[in-house]
């Protein structure tokens, strides 16, 4: 079946159901409050494997990662030195299901992903990595992530070579082991097949949206975690 996406109407849409997720959220303020105290956590600790050299090569190298909705995510990112752009995206399903109307309903394999271009040179994957379960999401939660739910939220590595993969993987196991968290690590690690680009409204949206409700109860908190947390690291 053809779907057709009227843009203007998509973006009222995304905005009024982000806005019905605010206002639920704001009423249990204080009741997540509590939960967000329970579930705060520090800096993960760095990895401890070994990088393979293709890993640090010359030149421009890119991430896809998924925690939650894009929003945050890209936001965080856009903040980490190394880091030349970041795009916010679908990843898991087909092109034809690429679209937020169509991903939002939770069955079609995409989960709202962001596409991290950076240079190894000054920042690594594991770095990557430790910021993404540091800050950027809670890396515990399955098919969730705050006041979001349903399999489009899931935490998700999508590496890009088996170098990528051998990082994710061992950081996993080793934050696992060490129970750096109360609860285990749900990230799947798996193979990017593509990357689909968002809509233009879901680009740099906490960079030009900084007052909208969801980002200023969601998302401001993770840019002071990660000043907090990572302050070499943090660009403003």
């Amino acid at each position: 079946m053809r779907v057709f996406v009227n843009n203007t109407h998509s973006k009222l849409g995304v905005c009024a159901a982000r806005l019905r997720t605010t206002a639920r959220a704001l009423v249990l303020m204080p009741i997540f409050a509590v939960l967000a105290c329970n579930a705060a956590h520090g800096q993960v600790p760095p990895y401890k494997g070994n990088t393979p050299a293709s890993a640090t090569a010359k030149g421009d190298q890119t991430a896809v990662l998924s925690g939650g909705c894009f929003w945050g995510v890209d936001g965080v990112f856009k903040h980490v030195k190394g880091v030349k752009s970041v795009l916010s995206g679908y990843s898991g399903g087909s092109a034809l299901t690429a679209h937020y109307e169509i991903v939002s309903t939770g069955i079609t394999g995409h989960a709202e992903s962001v596409k991290i271009t950076y240079d190894p040179a000054t920042i690594s994957y594991a770095e990557l990595l430790r910021v993404f379960f540091s800050v950027a999401h809670d890396p515990t939660e399955l098919n969730r992530q705050g006041p979001d739910s349903g399999s489009q939220y899931r935490s998700v590595i999508f590496y890009t070579d088996e170098q990528q993969k051998e990082i994710a993987q061992g950081y996993i196991s080793q934050i696992n082991k060490d129970n750096v968290f109360p609860s285990k690590v749900v990230t799947q690690v798996v193979p990017l097949t593509h990357f689909y680009p968002a809509e233009e409204y879901h680009q740099n949206f906490l960079e030009l949206h900084p007052d909208y409700p969801y980002i200023v109860y969601n998302d401001l908190p993770k840019l002071d975690d990660l000043k907090k947390q990572f302050p070499a690291l943090y660009k403003p």
